[in-house]
Parts: C-alpha cells; sequence; structure tokens
C-alpha cells in the first residue's frame, strides 16, 4: 500500500533483477500478464527494469510465431482453395445407427457431430481438431463421422500412435457397427502375415471400409481405393516424418484429430481461423467424479484398497515412477497382496514385452498393473477404478490430472489415492500440487484446473514442440496475445489495439480487504474489471461479485464507474482523465481523430475549453461523471 497525494492506494509491486521494482496501481492490472512457463517448481530468470533482453526475446518469438502462423494460413488457403468430396445430408440408415447407441450424446458431443458433419457436407477439406476430456466420449463422434464416409462408399482410416490403442479403437468399432455391413480391419504388429496382407488387398479392392492402425498406413506401399476421411488419434505423438505425409493428406481428404489435453480457451481464441476446433467439456450422464485422497503410504492402505477393488470385480492400477526399484516392489506387492496376479509394465522394456503386458491387463488376467508413469495417456479400461500413485509428490500437477483420468471411466465410482512418504515434510509446491488435484476432482477439470504445466502442456502438443519452447520464453498469455497480432495481421486486418487511458479521478479504486481477504482472488477480479469492455461484461461481473461474496461495497462500485469512463475515454480518442471537484481535464491523443461523442460531450458542456495542444477542460453540475 502506498500514499498518492493524501489517499492510501493498493499497488502491485513487480520485482526485477538487481533489486529494482516498478509499482503498478490495482486498477491498472490488465496491464500485467500471469508468466506461465517451464517447471512450476523453477521461479523464471528476472530481467533488468529497462533492459533490452525482454525485448530481444519477446521480437524473436514475435519472428517464430509470424512464421507458424503464416504456415498455418497456406495450409487453410490451400484447403479453403481445394475442392474436396461433399457429402450428402444424413440419410435415414445414419440415423437408425445413430439411434442405436445405447446412451444419450451430452450437448458438447452433439455439437462435435453436427461441427464435424457440416465440414463434410462441405466441399472444402476438413481440417478439423476434437479436443476432450478422458473419456468424455470424442470416440463416438469419430464413430459417427465414419459411418457417414462408409454410406456414401467412402473408405476411413483410423491412425493411433500405439497398438495397444489400435486394439481397443478396433474393438469399439466393430461393436458400434455390429449388425451393419460395415467391413473393419486392423493393420498394426499384431496382425498376421495372411490378415495383413488381405487388409492391403481390401483397401486397394475397396473390400475393406474402415482400417484401424499405426503410422503403418502412412507407408507409400498402402493404397486406398477412395480414402474419404481420415482420423488422428493423440497426433501430437507422431514423429516428425509421419506429420509430414499427413499434411499432404489434410489438403486432399477430411481429416479429424483426436486429443485428451485440455486446450486452453484463450489459445483456441488465437488459433480461431487457423484451426477448426470442437470442445467436449460436459462428462457422460451418470458418469461419477473421482474420489481423491492424499495419504501416508502404508501397507494396510495399499492391501485394502487392492482387495476392496478385487472384490467388486474390477482392476488397479498401481504407479511406481522408478523402474530401478519397480522389480523389488513388484516382489513387496505380491507379498503384501498375494491374492492379486500383478503384472508390471515400464518404459524400459521391449516393446513386444511392454504390449504382451498391457495386453494381459486389458484382457482381465490381471489385477493389478504395476507401471510407471507411461500409463498417462491413452488406456481405456473401465474395468480398472483404483489408481494408487506412490510418491505422488514427485508427479507434476498434469501428470497427476492425467493419471487419475485412467480412472473412473465407467458408471461405477473411482477412487484415486495419492501417497506420501510417512512423517516427512513436503516441499511448499508438492503440498500446493496436491492440494489442487484434491481440489479439482470434480469431472471435467481438466478444462478449468488453471494449472501453468497443463496449460503449457496442452498447447505445446497442438502447435508443436519449436513453439512449446518459443511459449516458454515469453509466458502463455503474452504468446497468445503475439499469437493473435500474427494472425491479424497476416489476414489484413487491424489487431485489437487496447490504447491505455490513465485516470485520476481522486476515487478511492480498491477492493476492500474485509470484503476479499485473499490476495490472488483480489488480483484475479481487478485483471477481470480492467478486461471489461462493455457494460454487459461488467454488470455480468458485479452480479457474480455479489452472487459469491454478497453485497458489494462502494468501493467496487467506484472501481466499476472507474472502468465505465476508461472504456468511454479509450473509444473516444482520449489519453488521460483527470477530475478535481467538479472540474475535468481530458486530453487527446494526437495518433487518433477524436470522435463524434466527445464533440457531443464538448458542446453539452457551456464554458468548455480546448487548448491547442489538445486538453479539454470543462466542469459538471454535480460530483460524478
Amino acid at each position: 500500500r502506498v500514499e498518492v497525494e493524501g489517499r492510501e492506494l493498493e499497488m502491485l509491486a513487480l520485482a526485477y533483477h538487481g533489486g529494482d521494482s516498478l509499482l503498478v496501481p490495482v486498477e491498472r492490472a490488465d496491464l500485467i500478464q500471469k508468466f506461465a512457463g517451464g517447471d512450476a517448481d523453477v521461479n523464471p530468470k528476472l530481467d533488468r527494469l529497462g533492459g533490452g533482453t525482454w525485448r530481444r526475446r519477446k521480437a524473436r518469438v514475435k519472428k517464430a510465431v509470424r512464421e507458424m502462423a503464416a504456415e498455418l494460413l497456406r495450409l487453410a488457403a490451400v484447403r479453403h482453395a481445394a475442392r474436396g468430396f461433399a457429402f450428402s445430408p444424413d440419410s435415414p440408415w445414419q440415423r437408425e445407427f445413430e439411434d442405436a447407441f445405447e446412451f444419450d450424446l451430452t450437448p458438447d458431443q452433439e455439437r462435435s457431430v453436427q461441427d464435424i458433419k457440416s465440414d463434410m457436407e462441405s466441399e472444402r477439406p476438413m481440417d478439423r481438431l476434437l479436443c476432450g476430456d478422458v473419456g468424455y466420449g470424442k470416440t463416438e463422434v469419430a464413430i459417427r463421422a465414419a459411418f457417414k464416409a462408409v454410406l456414401e462408399g467412402k473408405q476411413v482410416a483410423l491412425l493411433a500412435p500405439t497398438t495397444i490403442l489400435v486394439d481397443q479403437h478396433l474393438k469399439t468399432f466393430r461393436r458400434r457397427f455390429e449388425g451393419f455391413p460395415v467391413e473393419t480391419r486392423m493393420l498394426s504388429r499384431f496382425s498376421s502375415t495372411v490378415q495383413t496382407t488381405e487388409t492391403i488387398e481390401g483397401l486397394v479392392d475397396g473390400r475393406v471400409d474402415v482400417v484401424v492402425g499405426t503410422h503403418r498406413l502412412l507407408a507409400d506401399t498402402i493404397r486406398f481405393r477412395d480414402l474419404g476421411l481420415l482420423i488422428l488419434d493423440e497426433e501430437q505423438r507422431f514423429g516428425v516424418a509421419q506429420k509430414e505425409r499427413l499434411k499432404r493428406l489434410r489438403t486432399e481428404v477430411d481429416v479429424v484429430a483426436m486429443s485428451a489435453t485440455p486446450i486452453p480457451r484463450t489459445l483456441n481464441l488465437s488459433l480461431s481461423g487457423l484451426r477448426d476446433i470442437s470442445i467436449i467439456e460436459t462428462p457422460p450422464r451418470d458418469r461419477q467424479a473421482v474420489e481423491t485422497s492424499v495419504l501416508e503410504f502404508s501397507e494396510e492402505i495399499v492391501r485394502e484398497a487392492v482387495l476392496y477393488e478385487m472384490e467388486r470385480g474390477g482392476q488397479v492400477f498401481l504407479v511406481h515412477n522408478r523402474v530401478r526399484s519397480i522389480g523389488a516392489f513388484a516382489d513387496w506387492l505380491r507379498r503384501v497382496v498375494p491374492e492379486a496376479r500383478v503384472v508390471v509394465a515400464h518404459g524400459q522394456m521391449s516393446e513386444r514385452h511392454l504390449e504382451r503386458a498391457m495386453r494381459t491387463f486389458l484382457e482381465g488376467e490381471a489385477d493389478v498393473l504395476l507401471a510407471t508413469a507411461i500409463i498417462e495417456n491413452g488406456l481405456d479400461i473401465p474395468n480398472a477404478n483404483t489408481l494408487l500413485v506412490n510418491r505422488a509428490d514427485r508427479f507434476g500437477l498434469a501428470q497427476l490430472y492425467q493419471l487419475r483420468g485412467r480412472v473412473g471411466r465407467s458408471q461405477r465410482l473411482a477412487f484415486a489415492y495419492f501417497l506420501v512418504p510417512p512423517g516427512r515434510a513436503l516441499t511448499p509446491p508438492a503440498r500446493a500440487r496436491l492440494a489442487a488435484i484434491q481440489e479439482f476432482c470434480e469431472l471435467g477439470a481438466g478444462f478449468r484446473i488453471a494449472a501453468r504445466d497443463l496449460e503449457i502442456r496442452g498447447a505445446g502438443n497442438l502447435l508443436g514442440a519449436e513453439q512449446h519452447g518459443f511459449l516458454e520464453a515469453v509466458g502463455f498469455e503474452t504468446y497468445c496475445q503475439l499469437l493473435e497480432e500474427a494472425v491479424a495481421e497476416l489476414e489484413g486486418r487491424p489487431a485489437a489495439i487496447r490504447r491505455e487511458v490513465e485516470l485520476r479521478l481522486g476515487m478511492d479504486l480498491q477492493l476492500p480487504e474485509r470484503y476479499l481477504p485473499e490476495p490472488a482472488l483480489r488480483l484475479s477480479f481487478y485483471k477481470r474489471l480492467a478486461a471489461c469492455d462493455d457494460e454487459e461484461a461488467l454488470a455480468a461481473l458485479l452480479e457474480e461479485m455479489t452472487d459469491r461474496y454478497g453485497q458489494a461495497p462502494p468501493q467496487v462500485e467506484a472501481l466499476a464507474q472507474a472502468q465505465r469512463v476508461r472504456v468511454m475515454a479509450r473509444g473516444a480518442g482520449v489519453m488521460s482523465v483527470t477530475r478535481r471537484g467538479r472540474r475535468w481535464r481530458l486530453r487527446l491523443d494526437p495518433s487518433v481523430t477524436p470522435s463524434a461523442r466527445l464533440a457531443e460531450v464538448v458542446t453539452a458542456r457551456p464554458g468548455a475549453q480546448v487548448s491547442p495542444s489538445g486538453e479539454i477542460t470543462f466542469a459538471v453540475a454535480e460530483d460524478g461523471p
């Protein structure tokens, strides 16, 4: 808190390298952006106040962002110019197939299905990203698109990064297509030589309608009679060569890419126009939240949790993220729970052994899968509804969240136990992460968790490894702003410039501590208030504050009034507004033509004066704008 002109003001103090600091009035919180980047436990390296390091770094990132946006726009332009196949509107058979699904779609699923069908019915080749939390029904959306393609004689290829995922998709597609004349085949290392030959020949002569496979499907030796739809599962996990081949395919056939990593909304907005994105945020009906506990590790907890799950006919994931000691841990587990059939999986096993272990668990021939964090992606085993994570304090929030997503995939209540060493103090960041994972246990938390490592991971997966590095260099919010500016510039439209308006209104512009005691919460509301660009947004925010924290004190209305003045001034080309008693002084921005609204205000004020330097002074009858 700082005293300015006899009034105590709340300020934000920014610390710089070398011990310098800069004070920013809280009502200008919109000028400050949170640095979300890199390791959550490591503080970012500070720059000097007034130094050139940050400017140079930002310029480097801006150049890279512009190049990436230009490439995305070029691909989008090629797709827009290309004439693809326009599918017909839904047939009665399509409706019959969709009605056969045993569950009702969520509103988000419905919207995503409609988005994809609209794209398919247009002549322009589709390139849509379907993003949804783990187990939120992306596959059903893709299956409906596949059926629509097959009905018009087109072939469908689904690419997945691992043979286990390929196997799971094959079973899901075959189960859904049962009773309909759709030939679905698999192409992976699990296929025999005879099966592989039959599948490849069937793709050439059109006997195979849908093929599910790994990147083998992208080999030059694979030919399709008439490929119409390509579905990509977790595209970011494919290699550079495969992505180049996919880039070519994108301009020829309809493409749907599915991702389970949350894409932050701000990045989604920045990318609008570059990629078509559909997001599934709502959980399937009857899905229950995972009951989450953070407990000290003990033999009793492990034994009880495993036996409880086995007694109800389920399976258990147990994560021990140390390959060196996982064998000894498996021996310990078999001693503690001799009733359980335990199978071990980790990334240093040969791919064949790893797949055999996963398949054993998948087919219900093991009760416990003891694994490293490799299980965090992709596995869909509805019968596994208990998760135990040893040394949970060593995991990042995104990892904990993704691991928890392995359970709770059915209507049965699932349990997640995050275990920490007994009697040992946790580091503050570890404590904060574990508190957050407990707090955000409601369904769909992945899209609202506001964890920086989740945002960075989601953005990095969508944009690629190189952009991930640039994103970490300047932070998430600044990166999104640079991306938005680059897209606007390349599309030849003016970027939205928020002109700064300095206010000196002699009002108490701060949120009282007694109303909002938590500093982080006050800062959040200061930023949101400063971002309100119209009366509707302002009214909605004030209503939310009243609803959550009770009747707002007069200072909140004063802040809202100040924001109204700022928005009006910004729109009228005014740089600063000063009020002393009944006298007002407005300083005009010389680079902006004054608005007609400002001219009205001046002519309506008898005695208003306009100086040659662009200052307007006038008096009002009563205190107030």
